[in-house]
């Protein structure tokens, strides 16, 4: 656990999906209580939480959307042959693949707290992730017709998915940004719903030169922490 400005922020290491889902759940919920108790922790997190998460086992996820079940493109023996499972979530979004390599963020956030609704916290949360890949020399941009972050110049490929779910204007949910993770699992989905559009991570834009997934969580925890600091001042 490390301690950082407005956020308390927790590495959970490699943790099944259902495991991490039940935490953000509980954590959720002591921000909601926390909020609305006169009496409170003085020694809790002023904003709420942050978790960090590489999935595993990997797991393909799959939204509420009614169209979101139809792009999941493999077999079930295909799907036991690479060693996914699928889960239902209750996020936004459509459908998306979780696993070893890839970082997920899952922020905890009291939204009133920083003065936030969904529209502009999903910006400020894409604002993070292009910040944080600007520090390693990856230009990542916005596609105003698809949430997430994405590189090349055509917005082509993306490297960074994101659904959220908010319950009493507390977040739960987040980011998962690609750094080192398998893009052949992506083959089992048509990612986001997105049809003829890529998947890339950090790893095969930088080559050797790919930060490790230490340093980048840092650098991705130390944008976040800033973004939220400028939100309460």
């Amino acid at each position: 656990m490390v301690e950082v400005r407005n956020t308390e922020v927790r590495d959970l290491g490699h943790m099944s999906y259902a495991a991490a889902y039940a935490m953000q759940k509980q954590l959720q919920a002591d921000v909601i209580a926390r909020r609305e108790t006169a009496d409170g922790d003085p020694s809790a997190p002023r904003v709420g939480y942050v978790l960090l998460v590489e999935h595993d086992p990997p797991v393909i996820t799959v939204s509420r959307r009614k169209t979101a079940r139809a792009h999941l493109t493999a077999s079930d023996e295909q799907l036991a042959a690479a060693g996914v499972e699928v889960a239902e979530t209750d996020r936004g979004g459509d459908i998306t693949y979780h696993g070893p390599g890839q970082l997920v963020v899952y922020p905890i956030l009291d939204l009133n707290m920083l003065g936030l609704r969904l529209h502009s916290y999903m910006r400020m949360l894409e604002h993070v992730v292009i910040d944080t890949l600007s520090h390693f020399g990856i230009d990542g941009h916005r596609d105003t017709d698809a949430t997430g972050v994405w590189v090349n110049p055509d917005r082509s490929s993306k490297i960074c998915a994101m659904g959220v779910r908010v319950s009493r204007w507390v977040t739960m949910h987040g980011l998962a940004l690609n750094v080192t993770t398998n893009l052949d699992h992506f083959n089992l989905i048509v990612p986001c719903g997105l049809v003829g559009r890529a998947v890339t991570s950090m790893q095969h834009v930088l080559g050797e030169t790919c930060p490790t997934m230490q340093h980048v969580k840092s650098q991705l925890v130390t944008t976040l922490d800033r973004h939220t600091a400028q939100r309460l001042t």
